[in-house]
């Protein structure tokens, strides 16, 4: 005898204006996702695909008519009828002071795109005075919530601190940091559940942290690198693209990408090799498999290096 299937009604679709474009989408989606459909481009920093939006970033605010403040394109949904401006004037001031008090604090010489919105927006994070000196290492992480003192002005202040290179397969470079939450987000219950990481301290001192600051090999961390996967900015990275960019090496214009199906289980994930020079220089897994979501396991995500052993005549 044959097991029914069960199949939901389909969704209803609303009709929904941007810049005065119409547009037809299902119910339920974002407003991020009616801009896609049109084609039209809002800048996210904090947005994943695979991942429950945040809101932290701030950078893809729109307008909605008829709404007091300006909305998170990325989790507010579409509703029927609505109108929505992309980029008023109103919302050109909120991205530019956003990208001014982010490129003050954050150093995003490796976030995609930053260069071309700070352009777009005509924003000048330097209006701020000169950037303070990086904290020493460990520094920020000894900070109390509450003890702080108020900076004189001279200077703005800055989440710049030495990389923490603590381990053999990836770095971690807070000063590069935006605080997005994705990364606790992928260890935590979202997909790892490992837990491994978390916010600690508060305000300008909140900062991605292990339990007790405990380096990594000391903590839960399993070493998935889902983490990696999902940081928007390079405050996470494999450990052989911190050292090639420090020598200058890194050229992703070089590089090429080859999906296959990882060999160390059966599974089936889905892995995509970044190569350049002949070389793995990081491993990444699609957002759109079905098996992995673009999650890997410590294997899948850096176990390549026997691939790159060649026999010696």
């Amino acid at each position: 005898m044959s097991t029914p299937v069960t199949l939901s009604p389909p969704r209803r679709l609303v009709d929904v204006t941007v810049d005065g474009r119409e547009v037809r989408v299902p119910e339920g989606a974002t407003i991020l996702e009616a801009c896609e459909a049109l084609g039209t481009e809002v800048p996210t920093l904090c947005y994943g695909d695979t991942l429950t939006p945040r809101n932290a970033c701030r950078v893809c605010v729109v307008e909605v008519e008829g709404a007091r403040t300006l909305v998170p394109a990325c989790s507010r949904k579409v509703e029927e009828s609505m109108a929505v401006q992309t980029d008023s004037e109103r919302v050109r001031h909120s991205r530019k002071m956003v990208l001014e008090l982010l490129g003050s604090s954050v150093d995003l010489s490796t976030t995609p795109k930053a260069d071309e919105w700070m352009d777009r927006y005509e924003a000048r994070p330097d209006r701020f005075g000169p950037r303070a000196e990086p904290a020493p290492l460990g520094e920020r992480d000894a900070r109390h919530a509450g003890e702080h003192e108020p900076g004189d002005g001279a200077a703005a202040a800055t989440v710049e601190q030495p990389a923490k290179v603590d381990n053999d397969l990836y770095v971690r470079d807070y000063g590069k940091c935006i605080m997005c939450y994705k990364c606790v987000d992928a260890c935590g219950e979202q997909w790892q559940n490992t837990f491994a990481i978390g916010i600690a301290g508060r305000g300008f001192d909140a900062r991605v942290s292990t339990e007790f600051d405990l380096a990594l090999p000391d903590s839960a961390c399993v070493y998935c690198g889902n983490c990696i996967e999902v940081c928007p900015t390079g405050a996470l990275s494999f450990r052989t693209e911190y050292e090639m960019r420090a020598e200058g090496t890194w050229d992703e214009d070089k590089q090429t990408q080859t999906t296959t199906v990882c060999t160390y289980c059966g599974v089936g994930c889905n892995v995509t090799l970044h190569v350049q020079e002949n070389e793995i220089v990081k491993v990444t897994s699609p957002h759109d498999n079905p098996v992995t979501h673009g999650n890997l396991c410590i294997k899948g995500r850096f176990g390549f290096q026997h691939v790159q052993h060649r026999r010696q005549d």
